[in-house]
C-alpha cells in the first residue's frame, strides 16, 4: 500500500468507528426507550415495597408508547399512545410528574377510569368498599439521611386480589380522609405504599402532588430491583462503602 493510500484509509477508518459508537448508541436509546428502563429511587414514599437506594428496572410495553417513554425529556405534544394498554391494581408505575415532566415518579395504581376513591380513617375505600387490611407487625422506614422509625406493616389486598405491604407510622394524618373523587377516563389514582410519607393523588399537583395521573405520563411498570445500595453508607469512610450494598435484593421481582 502506497502512503496516499495509508493517508485516504485514515478518514475512512475514523468514520467507520463513528458509525459503530452512533449504532452502539442507537440500539442502546431504542432498547431503552422500547424495551425497559433502569431509575433509581431516591425517597421513601414507596418503602417498605421500594428502598432508597433501589435500582428498578421499569418495562416500557406493557402500557403502549407515547412521549413520556422516550429515554430523555422532549417536550413534544401529546397525541395518545401506540399499542396503549392500561394497568391493573395494584400495579407500580413509572411515570412523568405532571408538575414538571423532567422528572420521574414511582407510585402504586389503587384506582381505574371509573373508580371511585377515597380515605376513610386510613383504610383505603374503592366503589363504596374498605380494601382488605391485615396487620402484619412492625417495620422500619428510613428517610435520606439514614434516619430510621418504627412504622406499622399492613397486608393491603386491593379489588381483584392483590396484596401487598403498607407503612402507617402514626395514626392520624391528614390524608387518612380524603373527599370521595371518581377518576376520570383518561386517568389514573395512584398512591405511595408508605401512606403518610407520600404525596400522591390524594394531594393535588400545585400543592407537590400527583393528583390523578394522566395515563399518557406512564413510562412503564416496575417488575424488578436490579439492584440496591443503603445511601447511609455515603456517610462512612469511602472503604466501608461496600457494606451499603443490599445484596438479598438484588434482582428480586416487584409486587
Amino acid at each position: 500500500m502506497t502512503t496516499e493510500q495509508r493517508e485516504a484509509s485514515k478518514p475512512h477508518g475514523w468514520r467507520g468507528q463513528l458509525v459503530q459508537i452512533a449504532a452502539i448508541i442507537g440500539v442502546v436509546f431504542l432498547g431503552k426507550a422500547a424495551l425497559a428502563e433502569p431509575f433509581y429511587v431516591p425517597s421513601p414514599s414507596m418503602e417498605p415495597t421500594l428502598l432508597i437506594g433501589d435500582a428498578m428496572l421499569a418495562s416500557k410495553y406493557p402500557y403502549g408508547y407515547g412521549a413520556a417513554s422516550l429515554p430523555i425529556h422532549i417536550a413534544f405534544p401529546e397525541t395518545g399512545r401506540v399499542f396503549g394498554a392500561l394497568p391493573k391494581r395494584g400495579d407500580v408505575v413509572v411515570f412523568r410528574w405532571p408538575g414538571d415532566r423532567s422528572q420521574v415518579w414511582v407510585k402504586r395504581v389503587v384506582g381505574l377510569p371509573g373508580d371511585r376513591v377515597q380515605m376513610r380513617h386510613g383504610i383505603l375505600h374503592i366503589n363504596g368498599r374498605p380494601v382488605t387490611l391485615k396487620a402484619d407487625g412492625i417495620g422500619r422506614t428510613e428517610d435520606e439521611f439514614g434516619g430510621n422509625e418504627p412504622a406499622r406493616r399492613y397486608v393491603e389486598t386491593l379489588p381483584g386480589g392483590v396484596s401487598h405491604i403498607i407503612f402507617k407510622t402514626v395514626d392520624q394524618n391528614r390524608l387518612d380522609d380524603t373527599p370521595e373523587v371518581t377518576v376520570p377516563n383518561d386517568r389514573l389514582f395512584v398512591m405511595g405504599d408508605n401512606r403518610d410519607n407520600s404525596a400522591d393523588s390524594r394531594v393535588p399537583v400545585s400543592e407537590g402532588g400527583v393528583g390523578l395521573l394522566p395515563v399518557d405520563n406512564l413510562v412503564g411498570r416496575v417488575d424488578a430491583i436490579v439492584g440496591s445500595w443503603d445511601f447511609a453508607a455515603k456517610s462512612r469512610p469511602v472503604w466501608e462503602w461496600f457494606s451499603g450494598l443490599r445484596l438479598a435484593r438484588f434482582f428480586t421481582s416487584v409486587h
